[in-house]
């Protein structure tokens, strides 16, 4: 190519290859470090665990092996079920990169149940794992924040104290990540890397859990959980506290991500394989079902791309084992020291892209609505803009011979608030001084491929990728299709505008017809008064008249 002619994107290119050659030529300690190694994981078929699965065998294909507790679900065994998370789209580059086969070669299932006495791992497997793993992540958890405190309890907290009582079996153990959350310590404003008391004494919490039944746990759950809003944030708080019991004992690291949101970069960016968070609030919108949210304007959203934090994981790991470093226990992974993007902006981030970039097919209505600092006004707006149309529109639906569905998301929409309202109505700051330590330890090229903060993100970009995304990965929407959601947008624009203007009118109607009947009910009130006082004169003249005396005098403002 004559360097002449080139343009300036060619020479952008041209310089981006020769940088990324030049990286490639720095060593990459942190893929190294998982050389070799046997890894066993809980709650490696949820959406972190995917991601962190994927990142390890397409950066690390030397890896050990890869050991995941799963669970029979649904009729299907973990075979079966790893086979499923394996024909994702998100697994489709480390195929590519290091063969087919290399799933089948390095993963593992292990049957097992968090919620069973002794994990339900056979004995064998058991044996297996002590005598081999060396690394373990704990990602297993319920992130349903509304999930009943029992079932909660056993799953978050009991779990987590099985998953230690193994690793204690783990004869060669090197480290061990518990995956705990930032939002578990809420009555603090300001979170340091630190563990903090618990809400209450874990093991007695778990014995009262395994003897009530759900009901009795139900009725005291208000009671049990105190100042902290759900049973989510609840059990992660004591699960902490039975890992921090351990840390003297085990090569333990607690890690807290904030809201993990779809990925940024790699290997598919915006993939997420749920409508959790951002994403659900995009979507809905998007559809024209959201017009509506309780929501201090002014606060910002603390949250992180999973594959930002996947790799904060892995970094730690590095940190640990390689670097020896004892004194970061606790790590944050969170976004709000270096960014600070508000509700505000992200509602007019995600508004933007949904009405002119990437559409959505089938939309019940117009992109619109606002944040509401008022929960009063909130909640009218929702009976006006959420349960109306939605009622209205599946009674066509019903007439069209389909199953009504509106009323349904509605229902999901609702539950969904109930707990997003308190997270952006509060403000947490989250200091994350482990990785502002690691970044000046790790080399160009690992902090290009193991970025660990969200400085520099694009979020324009970042939002329409997560909105392209889920339109292919979540509403299974072509992409072939946006120009006809672009047509179908403009026709819900006229459409809203004049259900705006038929709505206005008939307000003012209202407003008309009741100043009418006000203006008419004051005349005939006028009118029986007038009556009354002029029965009054009628009597008094009568009596005037028979008696010979005058009659009382009446003031003319009476009339």
């Amino acid at each position: 190519m004559d360097v002449n002619k080139m343009n300036n994107n060619d020479l952008s290119m041209c310089k981006s290859d020769k940088l990324d050659e030049e990286l490639l030529k720095l060593p990459n300690r942190i893929s190294e470090t998982f050389v070799g190694h046997n890894i066993f994981v809980t709650g490696g078929t949820g959406f972190m665990g995917k991601v962190f699965v994927e990142k390890v065998l397409r950066k690390t294909p030397d890896v050990g092996g890869i050991y995941l507790l799963i669970r029979n679900k649904k009729g299907k065994d973990p075979k079966e079920r790893l086979k499923d998370v394996f024909a994702n789209p998100l697994f489709n580059q480390v195929k590519e990169e290091h063969g087919k086969d290399i799933l089948e070669r390095k993963v593992h299932p292990i049957l097992g149940d968090v919620t069973l006495p002794d994990l339900g791992v056979s004995p064998a497997d058991r044996q297996f794992l002590a005598e081999n793993i060396t690394i373990v992540y704990h990602m297993a958890a319920t992130i349903r924040f509304d999930e009943k405190l029992k079932k909660a309890v056993m799953l978050n907290t009991r779990g987590t104290k099985l998953i230690l009582q193994l690793a204690k079996e783990m004869k060669k153990l090197q480290f061990f990540a518990h995956i705990s959350t930032a939002y578990c310590h809420l009555n603090e404003p300001v979170l340091y890397e630190k563990p903090y008391p618990p809400p209450a004494d874990p093991h007695n919490i778990i014995k009262c859990m395994e003897w009530m039944t759900d009901e009795v746990a139900e009725s005291m759950t208000k009671k049990i959980l105190g100042n902290l809003p759900n049973t989510y944030a609840y059990t992660k708080a004591l699960a902490e506290h039975l890992v921090v019991e351990q840390m003297d004992s085990l090569p333990i690291v607690i890690m807290r991500p904030s809201i993990v949101v779809p990925i940024w970069k790699e290997p598919l960016p915006g993939w997420t394989d749920n409508i959790n968070g951002p994403t659900g609030l995009l979507i809905g919108a998007g559809k024209g079902v959201i017009r509506s949210m309780y929501c201090d304007s002014d606060t910002y959203a603390d949250f992180l791309p999973v594959d930002i934090a996947v790799n904060g994981m892995m970094v730690a790991t590095w940190n640990y084992i390689k670097l020896g470093d004892r004194n970061r226990r606790v790590c944050h992974m969170t976004s709000s020291s270096e960014i600070k993007l508000s509700w505000s902006e992200i509602v007019e981030l995600g508004r933007g892209i949904v009405e002119n970039v990437v559409p959505l097919n089938g939309v019940a209505w117009y992109p619109g609505g606002s944040l509401k600092r008022s929960r009063t006004y909130h909640r009218i707006c929702v009976f006006f803009f959420h349960w109306v149309p939605a009622y209205i529109l599946d009674v066509f639906i019903w007439l069209s011979g389909n199953e009504p569905v509106l009323k349904r998301v509605q229902n999901r929409i609702e539950k969904g608030f109930e707990v997003f309202e308190y997270y952006a109505n509060n403000q947490w700051d989250f200091k994350n001084e482990s990785a502002i330590y690691v970044r000046p330890l790790m080399n160009a090229r690992e902090r290009r491929e193991y970025k660990v903060d969200g400085d520099g993100i694009d979020f324009q970009q970042y939002f329409t990728d997560c909105v392209k995304a889920a339109r292919v990965y979540i509403l299974n929407e072509p992409p072939e299709t946006i120009p006809a959601a672009r047509r179908h947008m403009r026709v819900m624009y006229f459409v809203d505008w004049i259900a705006h203007i038929l709505f206005w009118y008939f307000v003012v109607y209202l407003l008309t017809l009741c100043s009418s009947t006000v203006h008419d009910a004051r005349e005939q009130v006028f009118g029986l008064v007038g009556g009354g006082f002029r029965s009054i004169l009628g009597s008094s003249d009568s009596v005037a008249a028979s008696t010979g005396a005058p009659a009382a005098p009446v003031p003319m403002s009476d009339f």
